[in-house]
C-alpha cells in the first residue's frame, strides 16, 4: 500500500480571463516519482506554482498528508514540507554554495545543520562549497537549486524542468538521487519534464497534460503501451 502525500482534487486557475488549469487532479505518492508531461503552454509550471502557492486556485483543493494547505500562504507550505526546484534554477549567484545551501534551511530553527547527505548525493557541491553560485556551470547550479529544497527536508519534492539546458552527464547524476530519494520511502517526488526518456525511466505514475486539463494517466511503466511519447511530441 502506498501512502498519498499530495493529492489536487478538480483545481481551477486564471491568468485573468484566460482558464490555465481546468479541473486538474492528481495525487502522488511518499516512495514514488510522479511525473507530469505535455507539450509547452498547457500549464504544466502553473501547477507546480499553484501547488507551492505562488499562484492562488479560483477552486478545487490541495492536501499534503491529509492536510489542506491550498490557502496556506508559500512560506507555511515549506513548513509544512513542500520543497519546490523553480525552473531556471533561481539560485543566488552572489551567495557561495554554502550560503545558498544555508537559504534552504529558512523554515528552521536557527542552528539547524545542512544535512550532510547533501554533500553525499551532489558530491560538487562539497568541492565547491566556498565557490559563488553565479560561478559555477548550469549542470551544478541544477544540483544546487535540488540540494538547497532538500536541505528542509521535505516530505513532498515539487522539481520543474530539472533537465533543462543541462548537459548529459549531469541529468544521469540527477536521475540518480531523484530515484534514491523515492526508495527511501518517505518523501514524494512530483516532477514536471520534457525530456520524455528521462521522464520515462523514472516515472512510477504519469500525467499528461493538455490545454490545461489532464488528458491521460497511468503507471510509468505503461508509458510505451499507452503511447504518452507520442501525446507530447512536439
Amino acid at each position: 500500500m502506498t501512502r498519498t502525500m499530495l493529492e489536487v482534487s478538480s483545481i481551477n486557475q486564471y491568468y485573468g480571463g484566460s482558464h490555465i488549469l481546468r479541473d486538474v487532479s492528481l495525487r502522488a505518492a511518499a516512495g514514488q516519482v510522479t511525473v507530469v508531461l505535455g507539450r509547452n503552454g498547457v500549464g504544466k509550471s502553473t501547477l507546480l506554482k499553484s501547488i507551492m502557492g505562488l499562484v492562488p486556485i479560483k477552486s478545487g483543493s490541495i492536501t499534503l498528508g491529509g492536510q489542506p494547505i491550498d490557502r496556506a500562504a508559500p512560506f507555511d507550505r515549506v513548513r509544512a514540507g513542500v520543497g519546490y526546484v523553480p525552473q531556471g534554477r533561481e539560485i543566488f549567484g552572489r551567495l557561495t554554495v554554502q550560503e545558498n545551501l544555508a537559504m534552504g534551511l529558512a523554515s528552521k530553527p536557527a542552528g539547524t545543520p545542512l544535512p550532510q547527505q547533501l554533500f553525499e548525493w551532489f558530491p560538487v557541491l562539497h568541492e565547491m562549497r566556498k565557490r559563488r553560485g553565479g560561478d559555477l556551470s548550469g549542470g551544478q547550479q541544477q544540483q544546487l537549486a535540488i540540494a538547497r529544497a532538500l536541505a528542509a527536508e521535505p516530505k513532498l519534492l515539487v522539481l520543474d524542468e530539472p533537465t533543462e539546458g543541462i548537459q548529459p552527464s549531469i541529468i544521469k547524476d540527477i536521475g540518480r538521487v531523484i530515484r534514491q530519494l523515492a526508495s527511501q520511502g518517505d518523501m514524494a517526488i512530483v516532477l514536471v519534464e520534457q525530456y520524455y526518456d528521462f521522464a520515462r525511466e523514472l516515472a512510477d505514475q504519469y500525467v499528461v497534460m493538455e490545454r490545461g486539463a489532464v488528458r491521460a494517466h497511468g503507471l510509468g511503466a505503461d508509458m510505451e503501451r499507452d503511447g504518452v511519447r507520442e501525446m507530447v511530441a512536439i
